[in-house]
């Protein structure tokens, strides 16, 4: 079997836009993946043009391995998230590929079942206005929808650090997302990498009595030390990742044990065989993984197969249930959360459908997600 064609197909939503990537093999199967870029869009798609004929045309799909380390080392130049979204795309086409061939899903291909059941939780449903009252409500319906789970950025457009009145504010919005959830519900407190590690510090101690679960990427992701000095001052457990491209450069926030979570993004990682390696490589250090997931159906399918087939998963992210929930007909076949928690995909590869049609019926916006605009929280509804 030889991989015979490489097709790209771009879905557009209102802040986002999700690439798919098929995989054509002369034997007549074929696979997908999937990466959200956020305004690099069409420099993926140019580099998937000139990778495709010189690294994944011709080749055996099954000869994954091989594939990451053609298109990861023989250009050179060092790889960044463009390169390593690129290798995921088709990477996880590959996997789709080969558990069709076998009649399996991936995760059975990657150890086998440890996790019946796949915890979620919610993301994209604050896009109300900043007031304790708006986020009560929302994250009132995300509960009665049957999540145990939630996360939530209370900052605003904050950078670097938050006026007195900006800070109580936030940290008001946390206490009202708490009290409508109650106390067994795991609340997820994002930071988005924008402030200074006093400042961190400072809003991650006060916001240690509604017992988060976690602040997420406290400090910009460039900097390993400071996000450890974070880590060593705060109560809360810190998690990061999501931006860290290569698992290889997660070697540092290891040594400096600067998180008790990492989050890498199955999309810009490299695919799932690279993150399962990272995975195995965090359990050595009894850290968790939680996968991020801004992504679409492919994508979160592709999370599920890990998830699987992972000891130390603890959690996995979702949007599509809140935001832009139609992009689910993409690739229709990921389970839908019950009661917080997806089941374990039982269909062979990924499971998922890729819907070429669906795609064309809703092409590519000039979105412009910024985390530092007033009201990028309504994530382009208003």
């Amino acid at each position: 079997m030889k991989i015979s064609a490489i097709d790209t197909y771009v879905l557009g939503t209102p802040w986002r836009n999700l690439t798919y990537v098929q995989v054509s093999t002369d034997e007549g199967l074929i696979g997908v993946g999937e990466t959200r870029m956020l305004g690099h869009t069409r420099a993926l798609l140019g580099y998937l043009a000139e990778a495709a004929p010189k690294h994944v045309l011709g080749h055996d799909p099954f000869d994954i391995e091989a594939l990451v380390q053609r298109m990861k080392y023989r250009d050179f130049g060092r790889a960044g998230e463009i390169v390593m979204s690129g290798i995921a795309c088709i990477e996880m086409a590959c996997w789709d590929i080969v558990g069709k061939a076998l009649n399996q899903p991936v995760w059975r291909l990657l150890g086998g079942l440890v996790n019946d059941r796949i915890k979620a939780y919610a993301n994209g449903w604050y896009t109300v206005e900043r007031e304790p009252e708006e986020f009560h409500a929302a994250a009132r319906r995300v509960v009665e929808r049957g999540y145990r789970a939630l996360k939530v950025d209370p900052f605003g457009p904050g950078k670097w650090e938050l006026t007195p009145a900006e800070r109580r504010r936030s940290i008001e919005l946390v206490e009202a997302v708490r009290d409508a959830v109650g106390p067994d519900v795991e609340l997820l407190v994002e930071m988005h990498g924008r402030f200074t590690a006093a400042e961190a510090v400072r809003i991650a101690t006060a916001l240690a009595p509604f017992d988060p679960a976690w602040v997420e990427e406290p400090v910009p992701p460039e900097n390993l030390a400071a996000l450890a000095s974070v880590h060593d001052k705060v109560t809360i457990p810190v998690a990061t990742g999501e931006r860290i491209h290569d698992r290889i450069e997660f070697r540092e926030l290891f040594e400096r044990r600067a998180a008790d979570v990492i989050q890498p993004d199955i999309g810009h990682t490299g695919g799932i065989g690279e993150v399962r390696k990272l995975a195995a490589t965090a359990e050595t250090h009894f850290i968790q993984v939680a996968p991020h997931n801004v992504g679409g159906p492919v994508l979160t399918a592709a999370n599920l197969q890990l998830a699987t087939c992972t000891p130390n998963f603890k959690i996995q992210e979702h949007f599509n249930d809140f935001a832009d929930e139609f992009v689910k007909a993409a690739a229709p076949g990921v389970p839908e959360v019950v009661d917080g928690y997806f089941t374990a995909p039982t269909a062979p590869g990924l499971g998922v459908t890729l819907n070429p049609e669906f795609i064309a019926e809703h092409p590519p916006t000039e979105a412009n997600f910024d985390l530092y605009a007033e009201g990028w929280q309504y994530r382009g509804t208003r």
